[in-house]
């Protein structure tokens, strides 16, 4: 366990990571400014938004796309940029054109 209370003095030499697999216990969601919005209703599962996140925050079950890890989430957008699929009606959220994941800013998401 790693621990998070440690200053910078007490950093391991060039940052080396000791312990793998613990990236799951640092909460960096925080860092984001803007959130990805998936229209559930329009998405098709092509699972490309999967692919490209650095982050592995995109969740996945049976072989669906069911949602985001916003606690690890950055909010890079890299997602909502390749995304193939355009949206034939008004984005369920935004109620914008574009593609089924759509960025929205962090502030705007906290009463939805």
């Amino acid at each position: 366990m790693p621990n998070l209370e440690a200053t910078w003095k007490e950093a391991s030499w060039g940052g080396v990571v000791y312990e793998a697999g613990n990236s799951v216990e640092y909460i960096t969601g925080g860092w984001r400014s803007f959130r990805p919005i998936r229209d559930m209703k329009q998405c098709t599962h092509c699972m490309i938004c999967w692919v490209y996140c650095p982050d592995s925050s995109i969740l996945v079950k049976d072989g669906k796309v069911v949602g985001f890890d916003y606690d690890h989430c950055k909010g890079c957008g890299i997602c909502a940029q390749e995304c193939p699929v355009n949206v034939k009606e008004p984005h369920e959220y935004t109620g914008q054109m574009g593609k089924v994941i759509q960025m929205v800013p962090e502030t705007e998401f906290e009463g939805w």
